[in-house]
C-alpha cells in the first residue's frame, strides 16, 4: 500500500514567497496524519485541494511557533466544517498544557473532539497496518523525531499454491499464519508464502546531530530531514541546534536510508536553495529538495 506524502510547508522560522511554515501530510489507507502545523497550514490544505476534515492525527515534533502556530486556525476550520471524527494529537512533554492554553487564548466557534497524548520515546501508535515511533532528539526545547513504519505483510506465492493444489479455506488459514494438513501432508505458511517488508518514512524536523537521528532514520525508505543551513555557516547551525544540509546527508548515509528529502530551509536561501541540494548530494546522491505542494509516493 502506498504512503502518500504532501509537503504543505517547507520553510524555516520565517516564511517566504515560495515557502510556507513547516507542515507535512501523510496519507495511508484511511489515515491522514499531519506532521507539524505551521502558520497558514489550513490555507495550504485549500490550495492543495485536500479536505482537512479527513485528518485523523497530528504529530507535533516540538512547540516552536513555526511548527505549531497553525493549530488554532486548523481547529477552527475543522469545527466550522463539521469535523465529526476524534482528532488525536501527539507531542512531547508540555503538549497537554500548550493545547489547553490554545483553548484558553482563543474564542472558538464550535468544538471538536480532540484527544491529546504526550510522548517520550518508543512506539506510541500501533495500528492494524502501521506503527509510529518517537525518538527524542537534541534541540533547544523538548523535541521528537518520528518514524512511520508499515507493518510487514505475508504474501501468498500463487505458483506454490497451485503446486500444492490449495483452495478456499485452507489458503485463508495459511494467510493467518496457521499450518494446515492437505492430503495427509503438513503445509506450513512459509512453504507457500513470503514476508513483504513494510516501508518506512522518518521525519527529522529541528535537531542538531545526535545518535537518535541515526536511530530514527535507520533503513528508512525515505528520510525527510531539516536542512536549515549550508555547511558554510555550521557555527550558526550549532548555535541554534539545527542541521546543515551536509549533516542531513551524513545521517541518511550512516542510517542506510534509501532516499533523502531536505526541508525546513532558511529564508536566506530563497534565491539560491539549489546550494543546499548540491551540498547534500555530494555526500548522499539520492537527495531531493522539498518544495511547497510537492507530492511523493513511497
Amino acid at each position: 500500500m502506498a504512503i502518500d506524502i504532501t509537503f504543505l510547508g517547507t520553510s524555516q522560522a520565517v516564511p517566504t514567497a515560495k515557502r510556507n511554515h513547516t507542515s507535512i501530510l501523510v496519507r495511508y489507507n484511511n489515515e491522514m496524519i499531519l506532521v507539524d502545523c505551521g502558520e497558514g497550514t489550513q490555507r495550504q490544505f485549500r490550495i492543495a485541494r485536500i479536505n482537512p476534515c479527513k485528518l485523523t492525527r497530528i504529530l507535533i515534533t516540538h512547540w516552536h511557533g513555526d511548527h505549531v502556530f497553525g493549530i488554532p486556525g486548523l481547529l477552527q476550520t475543522l469545527a466550522l466544517n463539521g469535523y465529526n471524527k476524534t482528532l488525536y494529537v501527539y507531542g512531547p512533554k508540555g503538549t497537554k498544557k500548550f493545547m489547553d492554553m490554545i483553548y484558553q487564548l482563543f474564542v472558538f466557534s464550535g468544538k471538536i473532539d480532540v484527544r491529546v497524548e504526550e510522548v517520550t520515546k518508543g512506539e506510541f501508535i500501533d495500528a492494524k497496518d502501521f506503527v509510529v515511533e518517537a525518538f527524542p532528539v537534541s534541540h533547544s526545547t523538548y523535541c521528537l523525531a518520528y518514524s512511520f513504519r508499515e507493518k510487514d505483510k505475508r504474501r501468498m506465492d500463487v505458483s506454490k499454491i497451485k503446486k500444492f493444489g490449495l483452495k478456499g479455506e485452507i489458503i485463508g488459514k495459511l494467510q493467518q499464519g496457521k499450518s494446515v494438513s492437505c492430503e495427509n501432508k503438513l503445509i506450513r505458511p512459509d512453504d507457500v508464502s513470503y514476508t513483504k517488508k513494510g516501508k518506512k518514512v522518518a521525519f527529522l524536523l529541528d535537531t542538531e546531530m545526535c545518535e537518535n537521528c541515526i536511530n530514527a532514520a535507520k533503513d528508512a525508505d525515505l528520510l525527510i530531514s531539516e536542512a536549515t543551513y549550508s555547511s558554510e555557516i555550521e557555527r550558526k547551525a550549532a548555535e541554534y541546534k539545527h542541521l546543515t544540509s551536509e549533516n542531513a546527508a551524513e545521517i541518511a548515509k550512516r542510517a542506510k536510508a534509501k532516499n533523502l528529502i531536505l526541508t525546513h530551509i532558511s529564508q536566506r536561501y530563497e534565491k539560491e536553495d539549489e546550494k543546499i541540494l548540491k551540498e547534500a548530494k555530494k555526500v548522499f546522491p539520492k537527495t531531493e529538495l522539498a518544495r511547497d505542494f510537492m507530492k511523493v509516493v513511497v
